[in-house]
């Protein structure tokens, strides 16, 4: 007797190359929100790319920082983002808007930010050489999370799956576990290499279902607990690893480590190369290396919520990792048949007929009967993989998707307004000021944007001039290629707007309509436009040099 489960046939985790998102500038890191339709990046000009997954293209472009985004998190609603940037800033985004809400400036700089689970009120950040810090948004006050040594500060901190617990690491291997309303110290344990040699705890993950998170330490091994066996053996426990995953042939260091979606699978990026090992958590066994372009280096990774994708980052870039789709149409049709050759179709005699008189009509038993039966097409049932398991409905408010504005390469000036003549009339008479302002209105009105609020975080015993470690790594080929933070003339701003400012802006609104010619053959001659008079002699006499 065999037993097969169902699952065990279709592999849960990618096995091939599915294409690159290029953001134009470079990407450091990304983020999906909690169902896996968007797709956060952070750029080193501090502009942050949105992506549709769906259709995978750019959503939205948030200018949001100055210099490189670092981190990034979504809230569990989507509507907001938490980002920091090298120069110790944490800001928070409303997404559909792209306004910045609030600011917080650091005294080092960032690591990681991470909104709470169930409320986007707050937000822990770990800053370098420092104890980690809670953020509560609505009043901009702060908590220090107590550590275990007050030498070492090079502290490494996540919330659990729910944010009920805080996890904090140290570089001496010292797991804390908080309670995350009273900053108490619930539970407690060491990790070792075998002797009682300890090693440093570089990152914390949780899965997002089930209770298990992992440990990527300075030993090259991850190390996979169950969250209620470190609850239970309390203080100063002794709990053992579920399983340990590690390159025991290469002796390969993790530079970032994550669950798959179910929590079934453990992907880990090496921070030699572009390669990624992904390991079946029940079992421990590698299932697959994924490799990329030879002689890149990884930055970050990051798994789908609830697809079998991997999005991972190198060289400016974010590639695609997804399954091979075979084409299956037997799967629509049980009587489908692929052909070899073609093959002359004999018709039946009453196969186009619009009521075949020849054919019985059966009894109507079984199948047949339900088909009768009134079908509801209009209540939505809930998708399972987008409630955690305490949830019975989905988030009603939550943004899935963002509205796209079609970008417009040459706008027409007022397509609603009078007709040529007059606009001819009025460019004469109105010149250079009513060009700025017809400009102006034909991107809509515009408020004044509110200036959000900077917050300073003082924090004691804190060096000042730490340097991030995004900016103070050699040989990743950032600095060669391109310089962090935005460029003089800021290219971005142009991408932002559909409207791109045109040459030669100031002066060609004195030029009447039938001026724009001879502009024109000026501009291509390198003439200077002087917008006083566009029929001087000088300048005729470069237009008909060029006619000679």
């Amino acid at each position: 007797c065999f037993c097969f489960v169902a699952e065990s046939f279709g592999q849960n985790y990618p096995e091939e190359a599915d294409g690159t998102l290029d953001c134009i500038s470079m990407a450091l890191t990304c983020t999906f929100n909690r169902w896996g339709t968007l797709l956060a990046v952070g750029c080193n000009d501090g502009r942050i790319v949105i992506w549709d997954f769906l259709t995978r293209g750019i959503a939205k472009i948030i200018s949001a920082h100055i210099h490189p985004v670092c981190s990034l998190c979504w809230s569990r609603d989507g509507h907001k983002l938490v980002s920091a940037s090298t120069d110790n800033i944490v800001s928070q985004w409303d997404v559909l808007s792209g306004d910045c809400d609030q600011r917080f400036r650091f005294p080092s700089p960032i690591l990681k930010v991470q909104y709470h689970p169930r409320d986007q009120n707050r937000v822990l950040v770990c800053p370098m050489k420092s104890a980690p810090v809670m953020l509560t948004l609505s009043d901009s006050k702060h908590v220090v999370l107590p550590v275990d040594d007050d030498s070492d500060l090079n502290v490494v901190a996540s919330f659990d799956r729910r944010g009920e617990y805080i996890y904090t690491g140290n570089a001496k291997g010292k797991i804390l576990v908080l309670k995350t309303d009273t900053q108490d110290l619930v539970a407690s344990f060491r990790v070792t290499t075998g002797t009682s040699n300890t090693t440093a705890i570089k990152s914390i993950e949780f899965a997002r279902k089930g209770s298990c998170f992992l440990i990527n330490t300075a030993d090259r091994i991850i190390r996979v607990y169950d969250g209620r066996e470190i609850l239970t053996c309390g203080r100063d426990g002794e709990p053992e690893p579920m399983q340990k995953l590690q390159d025991l042939v290469n002796r390969t260091p993790w530079k970032k480590c994550c669950f798959s979606g179910d929590g079934e699978y453990i992907v880990a990026g090496s921070a030699r190369q572009h390669a990624l090992y992904i390991w079946e958590k029940s079992i421990g066994n590698l299932v697959k290396i994924l490799h990329g372009t030879r002689g890149e280096l990884l930055l970050d990774v990051a798994w789908h919520p609830v697809r079998p994708i991997i999005a991972s980052i190198s060289s400016g870039v974010v590639s695609i990792w997804a399954q091979n789709q075979v084409e299956n149409w037997s799967a629509f049709a049980p009587d489908f048949k692929e052909l070899d050759e073609n093959v002359e179709y004999e018709e039946r005699e009453s196969e186009f007929d619009i009521e075949d008189e020849d054919k019985s009509e059966p009894e109507q038993t079984g199948a047949d009967a339900a088909e009768d039966e009134e079908v509801d097409v209009t209540s939505v049932d809930p998708i399972a993989a987008f409630c955690s398991s305490d949830e019975e409905l989905e988030d009603s408010k939550a943004l899935l998707y963002l509205p796209i504005a079609p970008e417009v390469e040459d706008p027409e000036e007022n397509p609603y307004g009078p007709p040529p003549d007059a606009v001819q009339t009025s460019l004469t008479d109105e010149g250079i000021g009513s060009e700025k302002k017809r400009q102006s209105s034909s991107d809509g009105p515009q408020p004044p944007k509110k200036k959000p609020k900077m917050t300073n975080i003082e924090l004691q015993g804190v060096p000042n001039d730490e340097v991030h470690p995004l900016l103070g790594v050699k040989g990743d080929g950032k600095s060669k290629k391109k310089q962090a933070g935005r460029p003089k003339g800021s290219k971005g701003k142009e991408k932002d707007s559909p409207f791109k400012p045109k040459l030669y802006k100031g002066d060609r609104g004195a030029l009447p309509l039938e001026g724009a010619a001879k502009g024109k053959v000026q501009a291509e001659l390198g003439q200077p436009l002087t917008g006083k008079d566009p029929a001087l002699p000088i300048q005729c006499t470069h237009i008909d040099s060029a006619r000679n």
